[in-house]
């Protein structure tokens, strides 16, 4: 499991919709631009790709506004894929869409299926040793105990935390740089959940940038958080900034864009 958290043979991305003017966001800061989405999501696909790594680009869904945000239909682990059950009603579909491609790379595909179970791939934070999950809005205490209980015989331990009030998702403000190193907002990390790792806040006004990830020997960041991006130079990474305009108008970030993975042989 050495790096299993940030070393990736493959990533799972799926292009923009038309649709996307319809999806999802908690404040309504304006349309995203298709068209500027679609080369921000380009330059994405194409640093995951610098990597080495194999990046299957899935079709647009139109009936799915918001499905651009892949990350939250699924958990990919060494041992196998969950896939998730989406708090939020329309994303429903979208979960059920991604089932066939995740089998295809993986031997084991599991489900999310309670009734009253609720959980999104944005509030999980996979480490080197444990997976965090953030309840939220959107994932509830059931979704947290099924996917403990999923996971369990693949020798996961599953840590529910809380995410903070009025942020979408737990990884809205958090984002694992290395084994040992989080990128965090100082309002999460204030609350002590990473206590047994190393933390760099953001700097204060850049709370949109803790929401970056590290993929192979890359930190992917949104463009436009200088403050932050020096302290991540100053602690040695390689950074690479990506366009996030468009999709911040969604409140998505660099985590949402991809499912990341390196499926058991």
């Amino acid at each position: 499991m050495t790096d299993r958290s940030f070393r990736f043979s493959h990533a799972i991305t799926r292009k923009p919709a038309r649709s996307i003017t319809e999806g999802l966001r908690a404040v309504d800061t304006g349309a995203p631009d298709l068209a500027r989405m679609q080369a921000h999501h380009a330059d994405y696909i194409a640093t995951l790709r610098s990597t080495g790594a194999t990046v299957v680009e899935l079709d647009a869904l139109p009936a799915y506004p918001d499905s651009v945000f892949v990350e939250d239909t699924a958990l990919c682990l060494p041992a196998g894929a969950i896939v998730m059950r989406p708090g939020a009603p329309s994303r429903l579909g979208e979960a059920a869409e991604m089932a066939p491609h995740l089998e295809t790379l993986y031997g084991e595909v599991r489900r999310i299926t309670g009734a009253d179970s609720f959980i999104e791939g944005g509030d999980i934070l996979m480490t080197e040793t444990e997976i965090l999950v953030g309840r939220s809005a959107r994932t509830n205490a059931a979704g947290i105990a099924e996917l403990a209980r999923l996971t369990a015989d693949w020798g996961e331990v599953v840590r529910e935390v809380h995410t903070p009030p009025g942020v979408l998702h737990f990884k809205t403000d958090c984002s694992l740089l290395d084994a040992e190193t989080i990128l965090s907002t100082p309002r999460l990390s204030a609350s002590g959940c990473f206590a047994s790792y190393r933390v760099i806040d953001v700097a204060e006004g850049e709370e949109a940038a803790a929401n970056t990830i590290r993929f192979n020997d890359l930190v992917l960041m949104p463009a436009g958080f200088p403050r932050t991006r020096d302290r991540l130079l100053a602690a040695g990474f390689d950074l690479r900034e990506i366009g996030n305009s468009e999709c911040a108008k969604l409140d998505g970030g660099m985590s949402c864009l991809s499912l990341r993975f390196t499926p058991r042989g």
